[in-house]
Protein backbone atom coordinates (compact mmCIF):
# COMPACT_ATOMS: atom_id res chain seq x y z
CA UNK A 1 0.00 0.00 0.00
CA UNK A 2 2.92 2.31 1.01
CA UNK A 3 4.71 1.52 -2.31
CA UNK A 4 1.83 2.41 -4.58
CA UNK A 5 1.20 5.35 -3.17
CA UNK A 6 4.17 6.64 -3.07
CA UNK A 7 4.14 5.56 -6.77
CA UNK A 8 0.89 7.54 -7.25
CA UNK A 9 3.23 10.59 -5.80
CA UNK A 10 5.81 10.06 -8.28
CA UNK A 11 3.14 10.34 -11.59
CA UNK A 12 1.34 13.11 -10.14
CA UNK A 13 4.82 14.86 -9.31
CA UNK A 14 5.92 14.11 -12.77
CA UNK A 15 3.14 14.81 -14.67
CA UNK A 16 2.56 18.11 -12.64
CA UNK A 17 5.86 18.83 -13.80
CA UNK A 18 5.44 18.14 -17.38
CA UNK A 19 2.17 19.92 -16.88
CA UNK A 20 4.19 23.61 -15.27
CA UNK A 21 6.63 23.02 -18.01
CA UNK A 22 3.93 22.88 -20.87
CA UNK A 23 2.17 25.77 -18.53
CA UNK A 24 5.16 28.45 -18.70
CA UNK A 25 7.72 30.12 -20.66
CA UNK A 26 10.45 33.02 -20.59
CA UNK A 27 10.86 35.66 -22.71
CA UNK A 28 14.49 38.14 -22.60
CA UNK A 29 14.39 41.39 -23.17
CA UNK A 30 15.80 40.68 -26.31
CA UNK A 31 13.21 38.41 -27.74
CA UNK A 32 9.61 38.76 -28.53
CA UNK A 33 7.32 36.06 -28.42
CA UNK A 34 4.27 34.98 -30.65
CA UNK A 35 1.97 32.42 -28.84
CA UNK A 36 -0.18 30.23 -31.23
CA UNK A 37 -2.82 27.91 -30.80
CA UNK A 38 -3.01 24.85 -32.84
CA UNK A 39 -0.65 26.65 -35.54
CA UNK A 40 -2.68 30.13 -35.26
CA UNK A 41 -1.04 33.32 -33.76
CA UNK A 42 -3.51 34.35 -30.99
CA UNK A 43 -0.91 36.77 -29.01
CA UNK A 44 2.50 38.70 -28.72
CA UNK A 45 4.53 39.26 -25.73
CA UNK A 46 7.17 41.72 -25.01
CA UNK A 47 6.89 43.61 -28.54
CA UNK A 48 8.58 46.54 -29.27
CA UNK A 49 6.48 49.82 -27.60
CA UNK A 50 4.87 46.88 -25.34
CA UNK A 51 8.09 45.27 -23.26
CA UNK A 52 7.40 42.84 -21.16
CA UNK A 53 9.69 40.24 -20.79
CA UNK A 54 9.93 37.66 -17.71
CA UNK A 55 7.98 34.73 -16.75
CA UNK A 56 4.64 34.10 -18.49
CA UNK A 57 1.97 31.44 -18.89
CA UNK A 58 0.13 29.55 -21.27
CA UNK A 59 -1.69 27.20 -22.36
CA UNK A 60 -0.29 23.75 -22.12
CA UNK A 61 -0.07 21.12 -25.06
CA UNK A 62 -2.58 22.95 -26.86
CA UNK A 63 -0.17 26.11 -27.60
CA UNK A 64 3.36 26.69 -28.54
CA UNK A 65 5.51 29.70 -28.57
CA UNK A 66 7.85 31.05 -31.46
CA UNK A 67 10.49 33.41 -30.46
CA UNK A 68 11.75 36.25 -32.71
CA UNK A 69 14.75 38.63 -32.04
CA UNK A 70 13.97 42.23 -31.12
CA UNK A 71 17.74 43.51 -32.08
CA UNK A 72 18.50 44.94 -35.24
CA UNK A 73 19.24 41.83 -37.98
CA UNK A 74 21.73 42.11 -40.55
CA UNK A 75 20.72 40.89 -44.27
CA UNK A 76 24.10 40.88 -46.29
CA UNK A 77 22.82 40.31 -50.18
CA UNK A 78 24.98 38.62 -52.48
CA UNK A 79 27.12 40.70 -55.24
CA UNK A 80 24.78 41.30 -58.19
CA UNK A 81 25.39 43.11 -61.44
CA UNK A 82 23.35 46.05 -62.60
CA UNK A 83 23.02 48.24 -65.48
CA UNK A 84 22.80 51.97 -65.06
CA UNK A 85 21.87 54.81 -67.15
CA UNK A 86 24.61 54.33 -69.19
CA UNK A 87 24.28 50.59 -69.98
CA UNK A 88 27.50 49.96 -67.97
CA UNK A 89 26.99 47.13 -65.70
CA UNK A 90 28.03 47.47 -62.50
CA UNK A 91 28.68 44.94 -59.77
CA UNK A 92 27.25 45.99 -56.44
CA UNK A 93 27.64 44.85 -52.78
CA UNK A 94 24.87 45.67 -50.31
CA UNK A 95 23.63 44.82 -46.84
CA UNK A 96 20.42 46.11 -44.67
CA UNK A 97 19.68 46.19 -41.42
CA UNK A 98 16.02 45.83 -40.07
CA UNK A 99 14.15 44.80 -36.72
CA UNK A 100 10.88 43.04 -36.09
CA UNK A 101 8.75 45.89 -34.69
CA UNK A 102 5.27 43.49 -35.29
CA UNK A 103 5.81 39.37 -34.80
CA UNK A 104 2.15 38.69 -35.59
CA UNK A 105 2.23 40.44 -38.81
CA UNK A 106 5.94 38.86 -39.46
CA UNK A 107 4.90 35.28 -38.93
CA UNK A 108 2.03 35.64 -40.96
CA UNK A 109 3.25 37.06 -43.81
CA UNK A 110 7.22 35.25 -44.09
CA UNK A 111 7.49 33.20 -41.17
CA UNK A 112 10.51 33.51 -39.96
CA UNK A 113 14.01 35.25 -40.93
CA UNK A 114 14.66 32.78 -43.74
CA UNK A 115 11.23 33.78 -45.33
CA UNK A 116 12.15 37.38 -44.19
CA UNK A 117 15.69 36.95 -46.23
CA UNK A 118 14.13 35.82 -49.72
CA UNK A 119 11.40 38.98 -49.25
CA UNK A 120 14.48 41.20 -48.57
CA UNK A 121 16.47 39.72 -51.44
CA UNK A 122 13.89 40.69 -54.00
CA UNK A 123 12.99 44.02 -52.82
CA UNK A 124 16.34 45.41 -52.46
CA UNK A 125 17.10 43.87 -56.08
CA UNK A 126 14.63 45.67 -57.22
CA UNK A 127 15.26 48.84 -55.49
CA UNK A 128 19.02 49.26 -56.06
CA UNK A 129 18.22 48.37 -60.13
CA UNK A 130 15.56 51.20 -60.04
CA UNK A 131 17.86 53.67 -58.81
CA UNK A 132 21.21 52.97 -60.25
CA UNK A 133 19.58 52.38 -63.68
CA UNK A 134 18.43 56.09 -63.47
CA UNK A 135 22.45 57.18 -62.78
CA UNK A 136 25.33 57.04 -64.60
CA UNK A 137 27.95 54.24 -63.60
CA UNK A 138 31.05 57.16 -63.27
CA UNK A 139 28.94 58.83 -60.56
CA UNK A 140 27.80 55.89 -58.73
CA UNK A 141 31.86 54.50 -58.88
CA UNK A 142 33.40 57.57 -57.99
CA UNK A 143 30.72 60.17 -56.21
CA UNK A 144 26.91 60.40 -54.60
CA UNK A 145 26.95 57.53 -53.01
CA UNK A 146 25.73 58.89 -50.10
CA UNK A 147 22.91 60.11 -52.22
CA UNK A 148 22.43 57.11 -53.47
CA UNK A 149 22.25 55.01 -50.58
CA UNK A 150 19.57 57.39 -49.60
CA UNK A 151 17.45 56.98 -52.40
CA UNK A 152 17.75 53.09 -52.33
CA UNK A 153 16.74 52.94 -49.05
CA UNK A 154 13.70 55.24 -49.88
CA UNK A 155 12.68 52.90 -51.92
CA UNK A 156 13.20 49.92 -49.78
CA UNK A 157 11.38 51.39 -46.50
CA UNK A 158 8.52 52.01 -49.32
CA UNK A 159 8.31 48.83 -51.13
CA UNK A 160 8.43 47.17 -47.05
CA UNK A 161 5.87 49.41 -45.85
CA UNK A 162 3.53 48.88 -49.06
CA UNK A 163 4.16 44.55 -48.31
CA UNK A 164 3.52 45.28 -44.20
CA UNK A 165 6.12 42.52 -43.53
CA UNK A 166 6.34 43.35 -39.65
CA UNK A 167 9.76 44.97 -39.79
CA UNK A 168 10.81 48.56 -39.51
CA UNK A 169 14.26 49.38 -41.98
CA UNK A 170 17.20 50.79 -39.77
CA UNK A 171 19.62 50.99 -42.68
CA UNK A 172 21.01 50.25 -45.87
CA UNK A 173 24.35 50.53 -47.02
CA UNK A 174 26.15 49.88 -50.04
CA UNK A 175 29.71 47.97 -49.83
CA UNK A 176 31.08 48.36 -53.36
CA UNK A 177 30.03 49.44 -56.36
CA UNK A 178 32.60 48.33 -58.68
CA UNK A 179 32.72 47.76 -62.65
CA UNK A 180 33.36 44.18 -63.34
CA UNK A 181 36.46 42.97 -64.45
CA UNK A 182 36.39 41.87 -67.68
CA UNK A 183 35.47 45.64 -68.59
CA UNK A 184 37.11 47.45 -65.86
CA UNK A 185 40.22 48.20 -67.63
CA UNK A 186 38.34 49.20 -70.93
CA UNK A 187 36.50 51.71 -69.28
CA UNK A 188 39.36 52.94 -67.11
CA UNK A 189 41.56 53.83 -70.30
CA UNK A 190 38.22 55.67 -71.75
CA UNK A 191 38.15 57.62 -68.47
CA UNK A 192 41.73 58.10 -68.72
CA UNK A 193 41.65 59.22 -72.15
CA UNK A 194 39.07 61.77 -71.84
CA UNK A 195 41.37 62.80 -68.76
CA UNK A 196 43.70 63.21 -70.72
CA UNK A 197 41.98 65.17 -73.45
CA UNK A 198 40.58 67.52 -70.81
CA UNK A 199 43.86 68.14 -69.34
CA UNK A 200 45.64 68.82 -72.71
CA UNK A 201 42.61 71.44 -73.67
CA UNK A 202 43.06 73.04 -69.83
CA UNK A 203 47.31 73.09 -70.88
CA UNK A 204 46.33 74.66 -74.25
CA UNK A 205 44.00 77.63 -72.88
CA UNK A 206 46.28 78.21 -70.24
CA UNK A 207 49.28 78.31 -73.29
CA UNK A 208 47.25 81.05 -75.25
CA UNK A 209 46.65 83.43 -71.89
CA UNK A 210 50.37 83.04 -71.28
CA UNK A 211 51.29 84.30 -74.74
CA UNK A 212 48.87 87.15 -74.28
CA UNK A 213 49.88 87.91 -71.02
CA UNK A 214 53.55 87.89 -72.28
CA UNK A 215 53.04 89.63 -75.84
CA UNK A 216 51.11 92.62 -73.39
CA UNK A 217 53.78 92.39 -70.89
CA UNK A 218 56.70 92.53 -73.98
CA UNK A 219 54.48 95.77 -75.34
CA UNK A 220 54.36 97.12 -71.81
CA UNK A 221 57.96 96.94 -71.61
CA UNK A 222 58.73 98.58 -75.43
CA UNK A 223 56.20 101.80 -74.20
CA UNK A 224 57.96 101.75 -71.16
CA UNK A 225 61.34 101.89 -72.39
CA UNK A 226 60.21 104.51 -75.24
CA UNK A 227 58.73 106.71 -72.68
CA UNK A 228 61.81 106.65 -70.54
CA UNK A 229 64.44 107.18 -73.51
CA UNK A 230 62.06 110.31 -74.22
CA UNK A 231 61.93 111.31 -70.72
CA UNK A 232 66.00 110.56 -70.78
CA UNK A 233 66.66 112.75 -73.70
CA UNK A 234 64.56 115.59 -72.53
CA UNK A 235 65.84 116.04 -69.52
CA UNK A 236 69.89 115.70 -71.11
CA UNK A 237 68.72 118.25 -73.37
CA UNK A 238 67.22 120.28 -70.55
CA UNK A 239 70.97 119.61 -68.62
CA UNK A 240 72.82 120.32 -71.71
CA UNK A 241 71.25 123.67 -72.47
CA UNK A 242 71.26 124.10 -68.44
CA UNK A 243 74.88 123.60 -68.56
CA UNK A 244 75.42 126.19 -71.60
CA UNK A 245 73.62 128.57 -70.32
CA UNK A 246 75.89 128.32 -67.17
CA UNK A 247 78.65 128.32 -69.36
CA UNK A 248 77.85 131.46 -71.39
CA UNK A 249 76.62 133.40 -68.02
CA UNK A 250 80.79 132.53 -66.83
CA UNK A 251 82.16 133.45 -70.23
CA UNK A 252 80.43 136.54 -70.36
CA UNK A 253 81.61 137.32 -66.64
CA UNK A 254 85.29 137.16 -67.59
CA UNK A 255 86.17 135.42 -70.68
CA UNK A 256 89.76 135.58 -70.27
CA UNK A 257 89.29 133.35 -66.87
CA UNK A 258 87.25 131.13 -68.29
CA UNK A 259 89.84 130.63 -71.65
CA UNK A 260 91.94 130.17 -68.57
CA UNK A 261 90.03 127.47 -66.86
CA UNK A 262 89.48 126.04 -69.96
CA UNK A 263 92.85 125.42 -70.93
CA UNK A 264 93.64 123.89 -67.76
CA UNK A 265 90.95 121.63 -68.17
CA UNK A 266 92.48 120.15 -71.16
CA UNK A 267 96.17 119.95 -70.18
CA UNK A 268 94.37 117.98 -67.26
CA UNK A 269 92.92 115.38 -69.01
CA UNK A 270 95.86 115.46 -71.79
CA UNK A 271 98.29 114.70 -69.62
CA UNK A 272 96.29 112.04 -67.21
CA UNK A 273 95.80 110.13 -70.09
CA UNK A 274 99.09 110.32 -71.43
CA UNK A 275 98.24 111.30 -75.05
CA UNK A 276 101.21 112.39 -77.60
CA UNK A 277 101.07 115.98 -77.89
CA UNK A 278 102.52 116.82 -81.56
CA UNK A 279 102.19 120.25 -82.42
CA UNK A 280 104.54 123.52 -82.84
CA UNK A 281 105.60 125.30 -79.90
CA UNK A 282 103.52 128.51 -80.98
CA UNK A 283 100.17 127.01 -80.82
CA UNK A 284 97.47 128.21 -78.86
CA UNK A 285 96.99 124.94 -76.87
CA UNK A 286 100.83 126.09 -74.93
CA UNK A 287 99.43 129.75 -74.83
CA UNK A 288 99.36 129.75 -71.37
CA UNK A 289 102.80 128.18 -70.78
CA UNK A 290 104.93 131.17 -71.89
CA UNK A 291 102.87 133.54 -69.95
CA UNK A 292 104.27 134.96 -66.89
CA UNK A 293 100.71 136.91 -65.95
CA UNK A 294 98.62 133.58 -66.88
CA UNK A 295 96.67 135.79 -69.41
CA UNK A 296 98.57 134.71 -72.06
CA UNK A 297 100.36 137.82 -73.01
Amino acid sequence: MGRLFTTILIVVGVGGAILLSQSVFTVSERQSALILQFGNPVDAVNEIGDEDPGLHFKAPFITQVTYFDRRNIEFDMRPEEIQAADQERLVVDAFLRYRINNPLRFYQTVRDENGARGRLRSIMNDSLRGVIASIPSQDVISGQRSALMVRVQNAVEAQVASQDLGIEVIDVRILRADLPQTIAERVFQRMRSEREQEAAGIRAEGEQVAQEIRAEADRDATIIRAEARADAQRLRGEGDARRNAIYAEAYNRDPEFFAFYRSMLAYETAIANGTPIVIPPDSEFFEYFGAERGDGN
